[in-house]
């Protein structure tokens, strides 16, 4: 039950938003909490709870699936391996999807295939995947920039085989994505930050589709790289070749119909 106190926090949050306190702008439309999946059957009252701290902007939770044997690549959330193939996870991932909330996928990009499979084994549940797919070429991946990127390509494109899906185009400022921006003297521009996520959002945009595609600022995380405004002008960039129904779905129309923001 601990992760219940997070979404009342984040609610008080959202509702002392709302009055005006702060200015015009308002925080927080839909929150996306945390519970444990493992608990099979048994996570039913803490959605409830989940659901009573925040009766109007709750609408999903993340569980952290991400595993990786070489130690040099911390985990989080996760102490095995397969957690999204065990049958009590499975369980309470039904659980969820009968209570109407969506599944956060956060995991590394060779899981990717695990995915695709247990969104076939829950066809009901709505699963967004975090940070297109978890790309990682830092570590032991070092060096392997093909086999890697063909890892990626074939676990993008077996998830977005599952209508169920929809995809986050983000993140890519953590540093495991390899692009090293961190490390810059001087920030990146957008038009230059616009070049380098390209090919990947380029495939992603192309697997998924605009209609299951939104873009992310994954911040404060991602803040250390560059900036908000340099990010979003990167992704304006990116799709200027896209028609005007379909940059809409990508930033606005997908996560409002996603995370059912009125």
């Amino acid at each position: 039950m601990r992760p219940v106190g997070e979404v009342e926090f984040a609610d008080g949050q959202a509702a002392t938003s709302a009055t005006g306190l702060h200015g015009p702008w308002q925080a927080a439309a839909a929150i996306v909490g945390r519970a444990d999946l493992m608990l099979g059957e048994r996570v039913a009252p803490v959605l409830a709870a989940l659901q009573a701290a925040s009766t109007s902007r709750f609408r999903g939770i993340r569980h952290s699936v991400t595993w990786e044997s070489n130690p040099e690549l911390a985990t989080t959330g996760q102490k095995a391996p397969g957690l999204l193939g065990e049958a009590r996870f499975r369980e309470g991932a039904q659980v969820l999807a009968d209570a109407g909330h969506s599944f956060e996928a956060w995991l590394y990009h060779p899981q990717l295939p695990e995915l695709a499979a247990f969104a076939k084994a829950v066809p009901d549940l709505t699963i967004i995947l975090n940070h297109v797919g978890g790309l990682t070429r830092v570590g032991p991946y070092v060096g392997q920039e093909q086999e890697v990127m063909a890892t990626w390509r074939n676990g993008i494109a077996a998830v977005a085989a599952c209508p169920n899906v929809v995809i986050k185009l983000g993140g890519m400022g953590i540093p495991r994505f390899g692009f090293g921006y961190h490390t810059r003297a001087t920030p990146i521009g957008s038009e230059e930050l616009a070049d380098g996520l390209a090919p990947l959002l380029t495939y992603c945009i192309d697997q998924f589709g605009p209609e299951r595609c939104m873009f992310e600022s994954n911040f404060p995380v991602d803040k250390v790289p560059y900036s908000y405004n340099v990010l979003f002008n990167a992704f304006k960039r990116l799709t200027t070749g896209h028609s005007a129904p379909e940059r809409a779905a990508m930033f606005h129309d997908t996560a409002t119909r996603v995370y059912r923001i009125d």
